[in-house]
């Protein structure tokens, strides 16, 4: 075999092939950890001005008139700087159960078409953002006496990010031959829908089969981010079928992302990774431990008990699980239980908690439907415990006969050493239930004060509290909170599209004439928002079809707090059901175990929960007696 020398032509030509992917990398780096540092700076402030509000308030009896205004400022860039993260990191919500079946070759083909449509769908976006953040200029705000493009402005800036993220990625994840071919797709489609435009404005309501339905399944299917799928099918109705300025859909973006309850998200967020963080999760498993561990699947009951209580707490279900899973499984695993059983029984507890406040899914259904966030905590309660007993049972069938005779049993000393020991972490969720029923804080405040009481505990008591993890976690925080206040805001302009077209009170009117009434209402609903939450999760589903169904349900006469939670489990239900359900699959992730281990053990604890969930939405007591 001929050795073949490097010449010197040769080298310097691979250097200079080489220096532009170099310095894109470079490019990429700086950006990312300028984007980083703003989010974790943003995120900070929030917390500080919320929480210097409600002490003003509160104790010195001296309100900040400003710090709801800057509060709302700050969120809408920390949501746009998120979204941008959560696009470079590859953490926008998006359907893989078709795309992970293709080769291969055809999976990174197809990703590739789904990063081209998102740069696509940003380049819609970018002007007309542009030219509403402009039109905002003129608007001063209330409190602080500043023109609105200052917060408006976020939302361009974080569009023409994205789209340097974006592109990118793009080049970064595609082979060139692959982004040909995209590009070449996407054009052909969109000078396709260009010549039958004419065509789309004779068609009517048809074009709402043709673009909320075809335009957003293809999307979803082929793995794009729900988000853009959502925000192309819009762009695609209102700029092709109706004369409607664009600008219009960034200001029904705008309006989603803006609603100042919404900001519990990122801080509810950073909570949840603070308390596993801080030491507290980890008293409260050891404490229910010692209490049930020594009976028959009793640390099934410890796992299903302790993502109650970390619900309270987090309002975020990833690092629920990602608190827990770590801390119960080895231990389950040494006595014997199932992998596949152990997933299941996190991803369907997963489900069951999500009526639990702080849910992350009550503050959004909250902010889009008008309802009461205190009477939705209060609500959502004791529903979960049902559904925990339901969970219970099934593990008390499949536990009864496991072998104890090497489990340690706590005397009750121990116990009581355990349980001074967790006291702490476990008053917390009481304090943040207890501030918002007082009146002490919103629900958006609130969590301010769990994560200065978080933060406290952590440095003090347990002393656990890693401060180099801070400024992680406060990127951690902004990231997913980021991919959930933009994927709520290009839902809420997609639900105005179809208000807009009428779509809305033809829903009405069809449920409204349903045989059974009230009743067929009711299992239609929890049918739809099952199929609902397993498609599109449970955030995009509520955000897009709360405003249609929510006044359907009050002229059928049905409570709409107990309408609310109902909805919340059924989509629950299907974000953690396989096999399209995201929720199972984070459960996976977390938990290490291959999918197709817990196929089979869940479809019991399903079962379990789809009967609580009927007994729910037959007793409307159980989500209103105590309000």
């Amino acid at each position: 075999m001929a050795n073949h020398v490097l010449t010197p032509c040769s080298a310097s030509a691979d250097v200079l092939a080489s220096s532009p992917r170099r310095w894109l990398k470079r490019f990429d780096r700086a950006l990312i950890v300028l984007v980083e540092g703003v989010c974790a700076i943003l995120l900070a402030a929030d917390v500080l001005v919320l929480f210097a509000g409600v002490i003003c308030r509160y104790a010195l009896h001296q309100p900040l008139v400003w710090s709801d205004e800057l509060a709302g400022i700050l969120f809408l860039w920390l949501s746009m700087f998120g979204a941008v993260l959560a696009l470079r990191r590859g953490e926008h919500m998006r359907m893989t159960a078709f795309v992970s079946r293709l080769s291969p070759q055809g999976r990174a083909f197809v990703d590739t078409l789904a990063i081209t449509l998102s740069v696509a769908v940003l380049v819609l976006v970018f002007v007309p953002a542009l030219d509403y953040a402009t039109g905002e200029a003129a608007i001063v705000t209330p409190a602080l006496q500043i023109s609105n493009a200052w917060r408006a402005l976020a939302l361009p800036v974080g569009a023409a990010l994205m789209l340097v993220v974006g592109l990118i990625r793009l080049f970064e994840v595609g082979r060139m031959r692959d982004i040909v071919i995209a590009l070449a797709v996407c054009a052909v489609a969109a000078a396709g829908i260009a010549l039958v435009a004419p065509v789309l404005l004779e068609l009517g309501k048809a074009n709402l089969i043709i673009f909320f339905v075809g335009v957003v399944a293809i999307s979803i299917f082929s793995g794009v981010p729900i988000c853009f799928s959502f925000a192309l099918a819009t762009f695609g109705y209102l700029g092709l079928t109706t004369y409607t300025p664009l600008e219009v859909i960034v200001g029904r973006m705008d309006e989603g992302m803006s609603h100042l309850v919404l900001l519990a998200v990122p801080l509810f967020v950073f909570l949840g990774l603070m308390i596993e963080m801080a030491g507290l999760a980890r008293a409260m498993i050891q404490f229910l431990a010692s209490l049930v561990g020594h009976v028959h699947g009793g640390l099934s009951y410890v796992l299903i008990g302790t993502m109650y209580l970390v619900s309270g707490i987090s309002g975020s279900k990833v690092a629920d699980m990602a608190a827990i899973a770590p801390v119960l499984f080895p231990e389950m695993k040494k006595r014997g239980a199932n992998e596949g059983d152990l997933v299941a029984l996190l991803s369907t507890a997963g489900a069951q908690t999500e009526t639990v406040p702080p849910s992350i899914v009550l503050i959004t259904i909250g902010s889009v439907t008008g309802l009461s966030i205190s009477a939705l905590f209060t609500a959502g309660m004791l529903p979960a415990i049902v559904l925990a007993v339901m969970l219970c049972f099934v593990v008390w069938m499949r536990y009864r006969k496991e072998d104890l005779r090497h489990v340690q049993r706590f005397s009750r000393r121990e116990m009581g050493r355990m349980f001074l020991v967790a006291l702490p972490a476990l008053a917390l969720p009481f304090v943040i239930r207890a501030a918002v029923v007082e009146g002490i804080a919103t629900a958006t405040e609130v969590s301010t004060i769990g994560i200065v009481y978080a933060m406290a505990t952590g440095v003090f008591v347990y002393r656990q509290f890693q401060w180099s993890k801070l400024p992680r976690m406060l990127v951690d925080a902004a990231t997913l909170s980021g991919a959930i206040i933009f994927i709520i805001g290009c839902a809420t302009a997609m639900a105005w599209a179809l208000t807009q077209s009428g779509f809305s009170q033809d829903l009405a009117d069809l449920m409204m004439h349903l045989p059974g009434g009230a009743y067929a209402f009711m299992a239609l609903s929890i049918v739809v928002f099952i199929l609902l939450g397993s498609v599109l999760e449970g955030i995009p589903a509520i955000v897009l079809f709360g405003p249609l169904l929510f006044p359907i349900a009050r002229l059928a006469g049905i409570n709409e707090i107990h309408y609310a939670i109902v909805v919340i489990l059924s989509m629950g239900v299907g974000l953690f059901s396989p096999p399209f359900g995201v929720g199972y699959y984070s459960a996976c992730a977390i938990s290490k175990v291959n999918p197709d281990a817990g196929m089979r053990p869940i479809i019991g604890y399903m079962g379990a929960l789809i009967v609580g969930l009927i007994l729910v939405a037959a007793v409307p007591w159980l989500s209103t007696g105590f309000l």
